[in-house]
């Protein structure tokens, strides 16, 4: 007796060395993708110019106004980038006043970037981007753990963790997110904490049990936040509402199905009612959620009348046969990726249809993945909730984008809400290729041949899917990273050097102002010049700028006339993004017939004006 004893108190001691080994060696694999995925949302941090936007949320950040830049008048650099320049006596209130005031965004994450950027600001020297987009980059980082989380809860699998957390280290739609500075890594980071909320509630519901309490506190704080971080979140808020709908509705059948059978058996009489129990507290959370919305509709009413947002309600943007492709696109860079932009046709058009290859080839595979997990009786529902919410989010896109006219496919950084979404589907789908044992157990027991075929078909494919899934992501992070995708939409890097090969005589930058988005393109464009004469040994010759402020179409362009005649000649007068005309005739001046190259964000032509 005491060998067999021995024997196995030596084998327990030895399953207990393997789970604590496995254990470690599962923290050591997310502590590497975390290191990875840090490196690789740092590199070339600053190597884009910032844009618009991220000009708004620095400006605002340090509690500063763009009412404070002179219109209608010709003014130096430094007086166009004053803004940047860090007031270290602003405060949060500041901060809130002047969003709310002159932006759309709820104001959350300027609060955040406002402490953060406090930590690092001087009073004699303009804002740091390297600063501003680094918390951007922790937000980013830290959906990499979450996403593991997600992936664990939802499938109960260390490898469907492992695999969605490598995916989102080198997803090129997450590191071009991360590297932006704006709201929507934090925004992602909700999304997930709000979708495992989901995946307890569905377990829950489908065991017929209440949601605890800590759960329902949770989530009804995390939608709350979500909204004050960035408005879309809300659609992430209807995603969830809609797979909830959808199980109500299952479970409403189920109860008139078998309303009568529930009669006859005296212990279950109790079950017999509409308002099942074990929902009571899924209410809470809606009706709570509701009232944490309620204070946001007066400026969600002001939205669609607000310049700042009119570009997205455009009458003619939204069509079906752009908007489509656009979609699919959106989805494709979440996880893979190749050069696209800044590259001549013929290299596009090689990488395009490798690209479209390599999607046509996985599609299957993912298709049988999720079926297989579909009919994996311990993860069932929370697959089917996830890829409920996934469909849902592609119903609402498509449904705003019909109804209010305004096309949601028109910008990849609007589609965060159901990014977590597919990479944790993908790496469900995939880790069948990697370690379908669990899953063959069971459908033999069973007896489902057909689903066995299945998994005996992504069982033949075996690791290098996966492999190749990482390889894929790695190089669009790459090229993300170069800057042959998800380029910035303005780039002053490639005007500047224009402006300056012309440049003998006096200049002015001239644009038509209607909102703090034309003042955000030129500190762009002046930014620019700053960093292009800190690299040359000449002393610099900084253009001026001038903002025309319009309300009618021909008041911008007399404006314009009327500082000129005040400036001194010769001058070369650059229009940018000078609307309702990009060639408007100027008096005195006569346009440059040269033809120059077209670039992102700016639409511009050269007047000599004598």
């Amino acid at each position: 007796m005491k060998p067999q004893s021995r024997q196995i108190k030596n084998s327990n001691q030895h399953q207990q060395l393997f789970r604590i080994s496995s254990v470690g060696w599962q923290v050591f694999l997310l502590l590497g993708w975390i290191i990875v995925g840090s490196i690789l949302r740092l590199v070339n941090l600053t190597a884009k110019p910032p844009w618009n936007d991220e000009f708004a949320t620095v400006v605002f950040s340090l509690g500063n106004s763009f009412r404070t830049v002179p219109i209608d008048q010709a003014i130096a650099l430094d007086t166009l980038l004053q803004p940047l320049q860090p007031n270290l006596n602003a405060g949060v209130n500041d901060v809130i006043q002047h969003l709310m005031s002159e932006s759309t965004h709820p104001p959350i994450y300027f609060v955040l970037m406002h402490l953060w950027m406090k930590l690092f600001s001087t009073d004699d020297e303009l804002a740091s981007f390297w600063v501003a987009r680094s918390l951007s980059v922790i937000f980013g980082v830290a959906t990499i753990p979450a996403i593991f989380g997600l992936g664990y809860l939802a499938f109960r699998s260390l490898i469907v963790g492992q695999i969605a957390a490598a995916m989102m280290v080198v997803s090129p739609y997450g590191i071009y997110q991360a590297q932006e500075a704006r709201h929507y890594t934090l925004a992602i980071l909700l999304v997930i904490a709000s979708l495992c909320c989901l995946v307890l509630a569905i377990r829950n519901l489908q065991r017929r049990e209440r949601l605890p309490v800590w759960v329902v506190l949770l989530w009804v704080f995390i939608n709350a936040l979500g909204i004050a971080v960035h408005y879309f979140f809300f659609l992430s808020i209807c995603a969830t509402a809609l797979v909830l709908l959808s199980f109500w509705i299952e479970d409403f059948y189920n109860w008139i199905k078998h309303r009568n059978e529930l009669q006859k058996v005296p212990y279950l009489q109790q079950r017999n009612s509409f308002i099942l129990t074990h929902w009571y507290r899924i209410y809470t959370v809606a009706i709570s959620t509701v009232i944490s919305s309620l204070v946001w509709i007066p400026v969600w009413q002001s939205i669609p009348d607000n310049q700042v947002t009119q570009w997205i309600f455009d009458e003619n943007s939204f069509n079906l046969l752009e908007s489509i492709p656009q979609f699919l696109a959106w989805i494709i860079t979440m996880f893979a990726l190749l050069p696209i932009e800044g590259a001549n046709v013929p290299v596009m058009l090689f990488f395009g249809a490798v690209l479209i290859g390599y999607v046509v080839w996985l599609l299957p595979l993912i298709i049988k993945g999720i079926q297989i997990q579909i009919s994996y009786p311990p993860t069932r529902w929370e697959n089917q909730a996830l890829l409920r919410y996934f469909l849902a989010a592609i119903t609402l896109v498509f449904t705003i984008s019909f109804s209010f006219g305004a096309d949601l496919t028109i910008a990849a950084r609007y589609h965060f809400f159901y990014f977590p979404v597919v990479i944790v589907l993908l790496a469900a789908a995939v880790t069948i290729c990697w370690d379908s044992n669990k899953v063959l157990e069971f459908l033999v027991s069973v007896g489902n041949l057909r689903q066995q075929t299945l998994v005996y078909s992504l069982k033949s494919k075996g690791k290098k899917v996966v492999i190749l899934l990482f390889v894929m992501g790695l190089l669009g992070s790459i090229t993300v990273l170069s800057n042959f995708a998800y380029q910035k939409p303005d780039r002053p890097d490639l005007l500047v050097p224009i402006i300056e090969r012309v440049s003998q005589n006096s200049t002015l930058i001239a644009t038509t102002h209607f909102t703090h988005e034309q003042v955000g393109e030129m500190m762009g464009l002046a930014l620019e010049f700053k960093h292009y004469y800190s690299h040359k040994n000449s002393s610099p010759n900084f253009p001026l700028f001038f903002l025309a402020h319009s309300e009618q179409n021909s008041s911008s362009i007399k404006t314009l006339e009327k500082n000129i005649l005040q400036l001194p000649k010769p001058l070369n007068l650059w229009l940018v993004n000078f609307f309702p005309t990009i060639e408007p005739t100027i008096s005195g001046c006569l346009i440059d017939s040269e033809i120059r190259p077209k670039m992102n964000g700016y639409k511009y032509r050269l007047y000599h004006c004598l």
